[in-house]
């Protein structure tokens, strides 16, 4: 059988193979992996017929979070996803729509050309994916983000809720 490079194969030989430690491989298969978020590729080494998966991700620069006391810690995303989960429990949010919340949330941050931003904007970005999901998880959430004290600032949240819905016409 001989072997014909293809657009794939212009990078194979970056790889080392897990058995021998050699550099020359082909792909023999890619595809997307992880929601589409790397690249899966099945090899073959050329010296020992050795078949191995790697995985390509995009290597994203790390955002700097910004916090209220003004300390500064990595961007985690897992800890965004508890806190929502959090605010979602028991309010019929499932985890797939938890965790698209969270992706566009990440998504928005890593589009951004700087690479800081403050807790309060990451809780801006989330209350507006969350009140698209679920309005009680919303609240739930803007009660904890805007440190609510009393039960005025759960009414002027409901009353800026109900303004904002849309209003049927009138017959």
């Amino acid at each position: 059988m001989m072997w014909i490079p293809d657009v794939l194969d212009q990078f194979s030989c970056v790889m080392r193979c897990p058995i021998c430690q050699n550099f020359e491989n082909r792909v023999l298969e890619s595809r997307p992996a992880d929601s589409g978020h790397s690249v899966r590729r099945r090899r073959e080494c050329l010296k020992c017929d050795h078949r191995f998966t790697t995985y390509e991700r995009v290597e994203v620069s790390p955002i700097m979070v910004v916090k209220r006391g003004g300390h500064r810690e990595l961007f985690d995303r897992s800890k965004l996803f508890q806190g929502a989960m959090r605010a979602c429990e028991k309010s019929g949010v499932s985890e797939i729509d938890l965790d698209r919340v969270v992706s566009e949330v990440e998504s928005n941050l890593q589009q951004r050309a700087l690479r800081e931003v403050t807790s309060l904007e990451i809780g801006m970005l989330v209350l507006t994916q969350l009140r698209a999901v679920s309005e009680v998880a919303y609240i739930r959430f803007a009660s904890v983000y805007s440190q609510f004290q009393s039960l005025e600032d759960f009414l002027k949240v409901l009353e800026q809720l109900r303004s904002e819905e849309e209003v049927p016409p009138i017959e």
